[in-house]
């Protein structure tokens, strides 16, 4: 992978004035300061892709721009209404047939490092997946830098709980003062097996607990995926690898839990295609892409059960790298 940044780039994010927490002051919405790029591989395609991300204007949210396609195809809004497939990967697409693959990790970054309006370029049809975990995007912003726009920060408030449960696999949303997120998993293979992750969400949170948690497979099924046209660029430098008890990664695992820190990053980067940050408590046991964007559909469907508020807490305040 390559990056068009050096060491001299790495400017700190805006720092909110400590008078400002909690004092009473609505959030703007926020952007990048400028454009950054980096390179790498698809996941499942196999591909070399291009990105670039820019920053944008007041209230565009996160727009992806396919370069490599003319007219209606280019431009993909990052919503949960246009995803078109969660196979192993959220997908996301437009009625004229562009789609863009794997955005949960860039979008998971995103939502984290509380950006609002970002234009991503795209050479190609799938966000290049760098090592296998969110690391890579986070550097991408802070080497970019945030500039707070004018626009009130706008936030989804749960009301009341919501759940989808589909064979013994759940996702919930239930009132909470903060944007928290809880996963536990269950494999019925060593080294998984049973495992939790539990974290309320800040830039400092994602950066140091979860951006690092790598995606992960079996050596088993390669084979199987390759031809169903997935996993054709996985490779032990962008997932865990895992062959009958053994991990095959040199250096093994980043943490103990980074299976369960790794599905929240997921969860984490799903949820911010609802558009704007949820203020709410995310539990999923067993969950995956499929379930969580289920799990949006359903909150969607059912509008007394949120509310739009404009943010003024001190979660969203304090984006301080």
């Amino acid at each position: 992978m390559s990056y068009s940044i050096t060491p001299s780039d790495l400017t700190p994010a805006l720092r909110v004035p400590p008078a400002f927490l909690g004092g009473g002051r609505l959030v703007g919405q926020r952007t990048l300061a400028k454009a950054v790029e980096c390179s790498g591989i698809g996941v499942h395609s196999g591909e070399i892709v291009h990105l670039r991300l820019c920053p944008a204007e007041e209230d565009a949210g996160v727009t992806f721009v396919r370069t490599d396609l003319l007219n209606g195809a280019r431009t993909i809004k990052a919503r949960w209404d246009h995803v078109v497939d969660t196979r192993l990967c959220t997908v996301i697409g437009n009625d004229h047939g562009g789609k863009v693959s794997t955005v949960e990790h860039l979008m998971s970054a995103l939502n984290a490092c509380g950006i609002d309006n970002v234009r991503v370029e795209i050479d190609g049809g799938e966000v290049p997946v760098m090592d296998g975990s969110a690391d890579s995007f986070v550097l991408l912003i802070e080497a970019a830098g945030v500039v707070e726009q004018d626009a009130p920060k706008r936030e989804i408030e749960i009301l009341s709980p919501i759940e989808v449960e589909e064979g013994g696999k759940r996702a919930r949303l239930s009132p909470c003062d903060a944007a928290r997120y809880s996963v536990t998993i269950d494999f019925d293979r060593s080294p998984i097996m049973a495992q939790s992750c539990d974290v309320t969400l800040s830039p400092e949170a994602f950066k140091n607990e979860i951006s690092r948690a790598r995606t992960f497979g079996f050596f088993e099924e390669v084979d199987h995926l390759q031809k169903m046209g997935l996993a054709r660029g996985g490779s032990l430098d962008n997932a865990i690898v895992i062959k009958g008890q053994d991990i095959l990664n040199e250096g093994g695992l980043r943490f103990s839990n980074e299976f369960a820190r790794h599905k929240v990053l997921d969860a984490i980067g799903d949820m911010a295609l609802a558009g704007m940050p949820i203020r709410g408590h995310f539990e999923g046991n067993r969950c995956g892409h499929a379930l969580n964007n289920r799990l949006l559909r359903e909150l969607f469907a059912t509008p007394e059960a949120w509310r739009v508020v404009e943010s003024g807490s001190p979660l969203l305040q304090a984006v301080v790298y």
